[in-house]
């Protein structure tokens, strides 16, 4: 076993989990170190406390002046906190959060120093724009861009700094980052479901989208992860034979969680609940050493912001108890690789969960008009969906036998896909009173307040209704949920607003009542979306033969699904919506398809360094020990050495075949990489590199792992799966 190795497992061995005692109870943590609404109350004026909230209900603009009230109000509970800094925390365009301190501390003409943070400093700030991704909205000499605040996510304390979560655009107005879309989103749903939900009850004011997210993980013993330099630069292992045992007992799932899992896990809880993060579930999953975490569900833009700040303390707190967190898509080969299930839902400013049944057949068509609009705008803008959730790190996980396929499809159950049937047989027009009764008695009235029950999961569908919400299975386990949550909440909001339309036209031009009106378009939706809905499994070979000839898309790699982001279709809605304009779509397209290219690019060069300067060195060295006992068997046996050397014979020979197999393969892909980096088209560089560079690190893996079962374990220099996934 290598020194760096032996160490490595010495190391993760003595250590012991730290004990995490708690003197409070979750409730009495909550918030502490968030200014919410609570402390708000407490330490502002009446009419600063009514704007902000105004501001946040209703999106009205906060005064200058109460800026200032607020910024003094934020900055002295900061220091009350220990607070020495504040930063403007936003969502660039790299997949990861960021953050520029500055102190409280300034100095006096008089040569004393004062404490100060004012209205200017909360509401707008400038970070230096140039090192972001922004798709070539900007060139990199133009330095300037601006952090905006959100009002409507609270600022929190962090460490010794005060964190003020802000939108961050360029100097030209454009959003250079995942919140200002989402916002902008977000608004578009809330005006849209508003105008249907006041066909059934004039009340409503407010539509919010929610948002509950499941966020799956590794935990791996820092030492050991940091012994790897494929886990170190990519996140992943890009060699590694599968261990004997691994999670095919299925006794990892749901099992009791390890006591240094949970000494962390405890520690992860207790810095959530002092940041207002709601996390409610913990527990073992599927693989080794896997795990996962699941809030309560919050307003979507706060749901978001909180998931990113969650992923980020996590890695912290990870190094406080030796581990280090894996939230790579497909970490480990042979084992189940990790997802972040989006549970969305709407729900009104009355207290009413649109995609819930109710106990009326006027509840229940409520229900079925926001259920069934659900379904058309998943029809219409399947591939852009897709294309939301389409990364290099993801393609690892979609549709390998763990999570959903590429092919994106709705699972209702069968109780709801029997009722749809029954509404597609609506009298199309007018409707009698005895039609009328018939339909909101035995086909409306008949659906069950509670469906959480009345309908099995499908593990395999990527968009699923469970009950009361739908949850979007494919998202993977590393992206930021404000981009699948903004294609979702965009692609909804255009749908309602084309059904309300199609309703008042009706009302208007055909004299119909509103319930016959409502029941008219959803029964042509119903014919127009049935394409999308599939109760089967969504593995099979059956199933991609019939998605083809419903005219499913099947984007099975990032760079084929991410054209959908650009085609005039996503452009128009997009839009139309006023959540990005044609210019921010694209440069997010540019992004998104170079940082494949990059992401492909630095595994392949990781995977030629180890291999040539690892492996290949280590077989050799152990081939000439076979080598030396070849030629001690043939001083003793002469002419039967044969006999008696035969096993490893042919052992020298399969290694000396694997090391060239390795070599010309790594000499193959890097004159790929060549070819592909001579490209100047970002589309067609980002194909090359998954066409024809891609699939050599499979191939050249394939040897390396059959090398690490045959050379002495005291020499191969990699820990091995069974030390990295089954280190307690």
């Amino acid at each position: 076993m290598t020194t760096l190795r032996f160490f490595a497992i010495q190391e993760s061995f003595n250590r012991n989990p730290n004990v995490i005692k708690e003197t409070k109870r979750r409730s009495e943590l909550f918030g502490s170190n968030v200014f919410n609404e609570t402390i708000m109350r407490q330490s502002l004026t009446k009419q600063a406390y009514h704007s902000v909230l105004n501001s946040i209900n209703k999106g009205k603009k906060i005064d200058r002046s109460i800026a200032d009230q607020i910024a003094y109000a934020m900055k002295d509970w900061a220091l009350s906190k220990g607070a020495t800094h504040y930063t403007h925390w936003f969502q660039p365009l790299t997949g990861a959060t960021a953050e520029k301190h500055d102190a409280f501390f300034e100095t006096t003409q008089e040569g004393s120093a004062i404490e100060k943070f004012g209205g200017g400093q909360l509401v707008q700030q400038e970070p230096d724009a140039s090192s972001f991704p922004s798709g070539g909205i900007r060139n990199t000499f133009e330095a300037r861009g601006y952090t905006a605040w959100d009002p409507t996510s609270p600022a929190f304390i962090y460490g010794t700094t005060l964190c003020i979560p802000t939108v961050f655009v360029a100097y030209t107005g454009e959003a250079l980052d995942y919140k200002t879309p989402l916002l902008r989103a977000l608004q578009s749903i809330d005006q849209a479901a508003v105008g249907v939900a006041r066909y059934f009850d004039k009340k409503v004011r407010k539509v919010n989208a929610s948002l509950g997210w499941e966020q799956e993980y590794f935990l791996i013993d820092d030492a050991l992860a940091t012994s790897r330099p494929d886990i170190t630069l990519t996140g992943r292992t890009l060699f590694g034979h599968s261990a004997a045992k691994g999670q095919q007992l299925d006794d990892h799932y749901f099992g009791t969680i390890p006591n240094r899992a949970m000494a962390f896990m405890r520690d992860l809880e207790i810095e959530c609940m002092l940041l207002g993060i709601p996390v409610k579930t913990r527990h073992n999953e599927v693989a080794p050493n896997q795990f996962e975490v699941a809030p309560i569900f919050e307003e979507a833009n706060l749901s978001v912001d909180h998931n990113s700040l969650l992923m980020d303390i996590m890695e912290k707190i990870a190094g406080r108890h030796n581990f280090k967190v894996l939230l790579h898509e497909k970490p480990f080969a042979g084992v189940n690789g990790s997802g972040k299930h989006n549970n969305w839902s709407l729900s009104t400013d009355t207290g009413v969960n649109l995609l819930s049944p109710g106990t009326t057949p006027m509840s229940n068509l409520q229900f079925l008009t926001f259920f069934i609009n659900t379904i058309k705008a998943v029809h219409d803008y399947e591939e852009l969906l897709r294309a939301s959730i389409a990364s290099a790190s993801n393609d690892h996980r979609l549709g390998a036998n763990e999570a959903p396929p590429a092919i994106i499809s709705v699972f209702i159950g069968q109780q709801l896909s029997h009722t749809l049937q029954e509404l597609e047989g609506v009298t199309k027009g007018k409707l009698s009173p005895q039609e009328k009764t018939q339909l909101k008695l035995n086909v409306i009235g008949k659906i069950p307040e509670i469906l959480l029950d009345n309908t099995d999961r499908n593990r395999t569908s990527p968009f699923a209704f469970t009950g009361n919400k739908f949850e979007f299975r494919a998202v993977g386990s590393s992206a930021n949920c404000a981009n699948p949550m903004t294609v979702l909440n965009s692609i909804v909001a255009k749908q309602l607003i084309d059904f309300k339309k199609e309703v008042d036209l009706l009302i208007n031009k055909k004299d119909l009542k509103k319930d016959e009106a409502i029941f008219n378009v959803l029964r042509e939706y119903i014919k127009q979306s049935k394409n999308i809905l599939f109760e089967g499994n969504g593995y099979s070979e059956e199933w991609q033969k019939e998605a083809k000839k419903r005219g499913l898309s099947n984007n099975k790699t990032a760079p084929e699904a991410l054209k959908a982001r650009i085609s005039k279709k996503a452009i128009d809605m997009f839009e139309s919506l006023e959540v990005m304009n044609k210019t921010e779509i694209e440069a997010r397209f540019e992004i998104e398809i170079e940082e494949y290219t990059l992401r492909i690019q630095i595994e392949s060069r990781v995977l030629g360094d180890v291999a040539r300067n690892h492996i290949i060195p280590t077989a050799v060295k152990y081939q000439n020990i076979l080598i030396e006992n070849v030629k001690g068997l043939k001083a003793i046996y002469d002419k039967d050495f044969k006999i008696y050397a035969k096993e490893q014979l042919e052992l020298i020979q399969d290694i000396s075949k694997r090391i060239e197999s390795i070599n010309s393969g790594v000499t193959k892909m890097i004159n790929e990489r060549k070819k592909a980096n001579s490209l100047t088209d970002t589309v067609k560089k980002a194909e090359s590199y998954c066409s024809n560079v891609k699939p050599y690190l499979e191939e050249i893996r394939i040897h390396c792992d059959k090398l690490e079962l045959m050379i002495d374990d005291e020499l191969w220099p990699l820990t091995k799966y069974r030390e990295l996934l089954f280190t307690k």
